[in-house]
């Protein structure tokens, strides 16, 4: 057998990490650490589906990363430990971050009920009244209670309205033998406020917060994922601590602390050394920053883009501060050589603001008195990311000019 191209990277590689599945985020332990209150809240309140009794729908809200996801999943392996034949309950789990149409909403719950394959709706071609009927059908069938958990659920809201909400709480209306409850997950705080009067009060019958973790919660999480994933004197004594501390700094996720222990010891096993370290934290932190921003630049339309470049181009040429006028002067003349049309300066403005409310650069007012107000501009990414902007194949044509006053070609 011949060489391979990843001989190299195998025979440096020291494995350090045993036990790769535990430190990912879709991993379930078989205990949460620091939510036994917000499970308990749960089960107190869907306990009565196991009599086939209808339980209150519930709308589960916190931010990212506060264990939301994994509390309910780990609800619904011990609803099936009470109930293995499912004879009274069944836990149907849809992920509206993937499947975020009304139509994928209702496919998504028939594939989990419906058993027969020549009796599955179709992925595309029916009415929704049609896929409505026909999973009514099915439910009543099974004579039991059903828990549809939809999370992410403000995914939905975002693109298609409420309109799949109104399907889901007027089920019980039309069911005969079976009932459903709905579960809702989400981390926009604000998502009561953006349904409709009828669907607000059928939707949100009780409420559960998760709060963020703690930095000495973080650090429990953390250090008990660690003892399963890792053999024994693999990591220094620091690493748990700090990866806590930083994730703790960004709202207490603990899905970022457990990327962090995970992308640091990666790092550590790609190096060939022989423990995880500090510095690997800090190189692993550099890194998912880095990657983070480069994703919110790549969908970035092709205007925003435009005008990040013509901020760049200015800080490269200015020693003074970069003022909105500028950056209208460069990208205008971005905007002639790439043959895009030209937005006014107004919308320029605000173009500005939606970068700075991103985090990519940072934009305060500078007022003149009488003669007006402008704001300053400065850049708040490093050279990686700027040397990523310029290689965008959208600014190509610009290597064939140099920017300024008057345009020529290099």
């Amino acid at each position: 057998m011949g060489e391979s191209i990843f001989d190299p990277s195998r025979n440096k590689r020291k494995v350090l990490i045993k036990n790769r599945n535990i430190l990912q985020t879709t991993y379930i332990p078989d205990q949460l650490p620091h939510r036994e209150n917000e499970i308990n809240n749960i089960v107190d309140i869907i306990t009565p589906s196991l009599s086939k009794n209808k339980p209150s729908n519930i709308l589960i809200m916190g931010k990212t990363g506060t264990g939301k996801t994994a509390v309910v999943n780990y609800i619904g392996k011990e609803l099936k430990k009470a109930d293995p034949e499912e004879e009274n309950c069944s836990f149907i789990y849809v992920n509206c971050e993937i499947v975020d149409n009304p139509y994928g909403i209702l496919f998504n719950i028939s594939n989990q009920i419906i058993n027969n394959q020549d009796n599955k709706i179709p992925f595309t071609g029916w009415s929704l009244d049609r896929v409505y009927e026909t999973i009514i059908e099915h439910f009543d069938k099974k004579n039991k209670v059903f828990i549809i958990v939809l999370d992410e659920i403000d995914r939905i809201l975002q693109k298609n309205g409420d309109e799949i909400f109104y399907f889901l709480t007027t089920m019980n209306e039309v069911l005969k033998e079976s009932r459903i409850s709905i579960i809702g997950v989400t981390n926009n705080a604000k998502f009561m406020d953006l349904l409709s009067p009828r669907i607000k009060s059928r939707l949100g019958e009780e409420k559960v917060v998760f709060p963020p973790y703690n930095p000495v919660q973080l650090q429990d999480i953390l250090k008990k994922r660690a003892e399963l994933a890792f053999g024994p004197g693999v990591m220094d004594e620091g690493v748990v601590p700090y990866c806590a501390a930083i994730s703790a700094q960004d709202s207490g996720d603990a899905r970022k602390a457990l990327d962090l222990l995970r992308i640091s010891a990666d790092i550590a096993e790609r190096n060939g050394d022989s423990s995880i370290t500090e510095a690997h934290v800090i190189f692993a932190r550099n890194r998912i920053e880095l990657d983070a921003v480069i994703e919110v630049i790549k969908t970035l339309p092709v205007q925003s883009k435009i005008v990040l470049r013509s901020i760049i181009k200015n800080h490269e040429e200015k020693d003074s501060s970069v003022i909105t006028g500028d950056v209208y002067s460069v990208y205008k003349e971005i905007c002639n050589i790439l043959n895009y049309s030209t937005l006014k300066e107004k919308r320029i403005a605000d173009l500005i603001s939606e970068l700075d409310m991103l985090g990519i650069i940072h934009a305060r007012v500078k007022s003149f008195g009488r003669n007006g107000r402008t704001r300053e501009i400065e850049l708040n990414i490093n050279k990686d990311i700027i040397d990523f902007v310029k290689k965008d194949e959208l600014f190509e044509p610009l290597l064939k000019y140099k920017l300024g006053k008057q345009m020529k070609l290099l």
